[in-house]
């Protein structure tokens, strides 16, 4: 607030013109076709046929056009539910960003940032917004940008984009406007971070943002020809626009999410033995040896036989075996990313919806949904891992609903011993809490059966729920997801209202 009591400046996102409109003349530049035209070295032909015979990875879609914003200007001057705020791993960088959010949100902001204790790269964490027009704050930390480590930092930038997205979802937030999250100092190149950010944005809009209205893409004066020019190619406003930007688009586009995917880099970084330096005179060295190969004598592992029997023995250390499980895991997290899993994603067996009282995540599994017989195990195990790999990474819980299964529903323990053994530790160490909702005898005795004796750690997680109402003691029923055949179940079964005594969950 100024000191005359009004807030000055203040621009209303939904009086900011979306990207379906057209440009004027006047806007047009190189690599870019406005609305209705093409370059004329693009006739709508490639090097390998009619262009039109290719389809876009990023089709026209005036639904998804209309909810994006490109505004010149200051991010922290935006009325919006929520807006981003670039910082470091202590939550206190000093970028032109940060600074004009703090001075327009006033002093209880970096109160409340002393609570948050840091962030982690790739990581989002939310607060109020206080003083300014947006009602909160979505606080994220970009990668240092390197160019040997240049995976590590794709996959960060594309997190914090995804994360902050995915707090958006979570608490049912309107309209979001970034700032452009890599500052100079970190040293990301503009023209990558920007195809990163318009393209995780997309696909989340595509995948998951039904219930946000606008994304707005806040930029300085400088970065603002680079988002013009790259805007086309991600959200094409016409079929023209859709075929001139194909050509345009670079090789490297993600996964179905936008998540970076190149298997070789990372495994290579995963095996590639020795730690050096950043300013290490060793850096040809460190090239070379990423070309070896793969085998153990290149990975300087020593005698894999001899450690696979020491293993068996009980004789490999605990350093060992961990970094043994980490290697397997990473193998099973490539495949996952690499393969086509979208037979099993339409069983809509496995999803996530809001948070539970506590603010954590809470993942839904249908067991009515997962047809044991008839699919490929194997790949609702790397379906699996896909999908929860970036939810693990702080707590979650999981909601199981055992309504109405059959026979032909039911997991195999092997498979379930099978799954516990591959993920990686923060699976078991972040899962919080395991709701079983509408169980039976033989689930019951299963269940105990299975944490008791197959898995360690697991049954003080495991509560059985046998109502919907018991269930909404911890989740409220405006953060979760149910399918619409659990409720009638449990209406007819328990009534509309019913009320039970506390379970103790």
């Amino acid at each position: 607030m100024d000191p005359l009591g009004a807030r000055s400046q203040v621009v209303d996102v939904q009086t900011l013109p979306s990207w379906e409109q057209p440009y004027d003349a006047g806007e047009e530049e190189e690599g870019v076709y406005p609305r209705g035209k093409t370059s004329d070295q693009t006739d709508g032909r490639t090097e390998n046929g009619p262009l039109g015979a290719l389809p876009s990875p990023f089709p026209f879609r005036d639904d998804i056009n209309r909810k994006i914003v490109l505004f010149t200007g200051d991010v922290a001057l935006l009325n919006c539910t929520a807006i981003v705020n670039t910082s470091n791993e202590t939550l206190t960088d000093k970028n032109p960003v940060s600074e004009s959010i703090h001075r327009h949100a006033g002093p209880e902001l970096r109160d409340e940032l002393l609570k948050l204790k840091g962030c982690r790269t790739g990581e989002a964490k939310m607060t109020k917004g206080f003083s300014l027009a947006a009602r909160f704050i979505v606080h994220t930390v970009g990668p240092k940008y390197k160019a040997k480590y240049r995976t590590a930092a794709e996959s960060s930038l594309y997190s914090c984009y995804r994360n902050v997205m995915q707090i958006a979802k979570e608490q049912a937030m309107v309209s979001v406007a970034f700032c452009v999250v890599s500052t100079a100092k970190r040293g990301y190149p503009l023209d990558d971070a920007t195809h990163m950010a318009l393209r995780t944005v997309r696909r989340f809009l595509e995948n998951h943002g039904e219930s946000i209205e606008m994304v707005v893409f806040a930029v300085t004066e400088m970065e603002e020809p680079v988002y013009r020019k790259l805007l086309p190619l991600y959200y094409p406003r016409s079929e023209e626009e859709e075929r001139a930007s194909l050509p345009l688009l670079p090789p490297d586009i993600g996964n179905a999410e936008g998540e970076p995917v190149v298997p070789e880099r990372q495994i290579r970084i995963a095996e590639k033995p020795g730690n050096l330096e950043d300013d290490s005179e060793d850096d040809s060295l460190d090239s070379d040896l990423g070309l070896v190969g793969t085998h153990a004598f290149a990975r300087m592992e020593g005698d894999v036989d001899k450690q696979r029997r020491l293993v068996l023995q009980g004789q490999l250390s605990e350093a060992s075996l961990q970094k043994q499980h980490q290697r397997n895991y990473n193998r099973w997290l490539c495949r996952a990313r690499a393969e086509d899993l979208s037979d099993v994603a339409a069983l809509k067996a496995l999803y996530q919806t809001g948070v539970d009282i506590c603010g954590r995540t809470v993942m839904i599994l249908v067991g009515r949904n997962i047809p044991v017989t008839l699919i490929d195990m194997e790949k609702a195990l790397l379906y699996f891992i896909h999908v929860m790999d970036h939810i693990a990474v702080k707590e979650y819980v999981m909601v199981y609903f055992h309504t109405l299964t059959g026979e032909h529903n039911h997991l195999h323990s092997d498979f379930l011993k099978k799954l516990y053994d591959i993920v990686d530790p923060k699976f078991k160490k972040n899962l919080r809490a395991f709701y079983f909702v509408h169980p039976t005898f033989r689930s019951k005795v299963s269940t105990w059966f299975f944490s008791t004796f197959s898995v360690s750690g697991l049954k003080e997680k495991v509560h059985h729920v046998e109502t919907l109402r018991q269930l909404f003691t911890c989740i409220v029923p405006e953060q979760i997801d149910i399918p619409p055949f659990v409720l009638e179940y449990d209406a007819r079964m328990n009534g509309p209202y019913h009320s039970s005594p506390s379970s103790g969950l």
